[in-house]
């Protein structure tokens, strides 16, 4: 082993997460870290909520199930209300969602994120609470598919 390779770049290739994230539109991406928390949000969180969209829409269903909301009979406000206060109140899905995106931060973003993390976790549960609201009509038709158990 080298001395700039680590034990986990083996297991875990930050090229290869990098790799997975889908495009966003009017952002440009600069090769190196991420200067500012704004940089960080566009370069990094954007992208990886859009990558873990549907496992986020997955978590916040299996939460509303636990919780016995009954989505699918409430208005649309309501319905979109209920979520609002579901991840904004319910602590262990805003760890849960926070868990679900920074695990795919590569080693130097998770650096970055360690540094800023209120910030960042303040913007990243912003933008994943409107990235679901925005979706509010899925969560309620995934609600529906999951069985009884």
């Amino acid at each position: 082993m080298n001395a700039d390779s680590s034990p986990l770049a083996s297991v875990r290739p930050d090229a290869a997460l990098l790799a997975l994230r889908p495009a966003i539109a009017a952002v440009q991406l600069s090769d190196g870290p991420a200067a500012t928390v704004g940089d960080f949000l566009h370069a990094t969180l954007r992208p990886v909520l859009k990558l873990q969209n549907n496992l986020l829409l997955a978590v916040v269903t299996d939460f509303v199930l636990d919780h016995h909301m009954a989505l699918a009979k409430a208005s649309p406000t309501d319905q979109e209300r209920q979520l609002a206060e579901l991840l904004t109140r319910n602590t262990k899905l805003r760890y849960t969602v926070i868990g679900l995106i920074t695990g795919c931060f590569t080693d130097e973003e998770y650096a970055f994120y360690r540094q800023h993390r209120a910030e960042l976790n303040r913007r990243l549960l912003e933008l994943a609470q409107r990235r679901v609201l925005d979706q509010t009509s899925r969560v309620v038709a995934l609600t529906a598919e999951v069985p009884a158990s």
